[in-house]
């Protein structure tokens, strides 16, 4: 009797041990997926103010290219050369010609275009590029 009692007075260390374990692994994941998701939103914000930088470069420079447009539509030359093309205006003692184009006698049939889409083509997105774009998170940003 006294080996029975030995054994029930030991303690079992082995159930201890793999409920540590399992809490450990549980606070791994925890944090895993904790450091996910923030940075996962900080990789899209970073993609977007990249792409509003781009777009903010794009509308400069076509701000600048406007500029030297109106300069240039401010000189009486580029006024005249409108003036002729656009509205046919003619200076005092010249003659205007107009022409017009010949009426179209045979209308063409319109022929709609077929196309053909292959259908063993693999889908554009496979289960890993979602996957990365999950953690990268290009999934969060607007497509377009």
């Amino acid at each position: 009797m006294t080996g029975e009692r030995a054994a029930l007075r030991q303690p079992r260390r082995r159930p201890r041990r793999g409920i540590l374990v399992g809490l450990v692994l549980v606070g791994l994941v925890g944090a895993v997926l904790g450091g996910v998701f923030p940075f996962r939103q900080m990789f899209a914000h970073h993609r977007q103010v990249d792409a509003a930088e781009q777009q903010l470069a794009d509308l400069v420079a076509g701000n600048q290219q406007l500029e030297e447009e109106i300069s240039t539509l401010r000189t009486s030359t580029e006024i005249e050369r409108i003036a002729r093309e656009q509205f046919g205006l003619v200076r005092p003692g010249e003659v205007g010609y107009t022409m017009e184009p010949l009426p179209d006698t045979a209308k063409q049939s319109v022929i709609p275009e077929v196309v053909e889409v292959a259908e063993d083509e693999e889908p554009s997105d496979s289960w890993w590029q979602g996957v990365w774009d999950f953690l990268t998170g290009r999934d969060l940003e607007p497509d377009g």
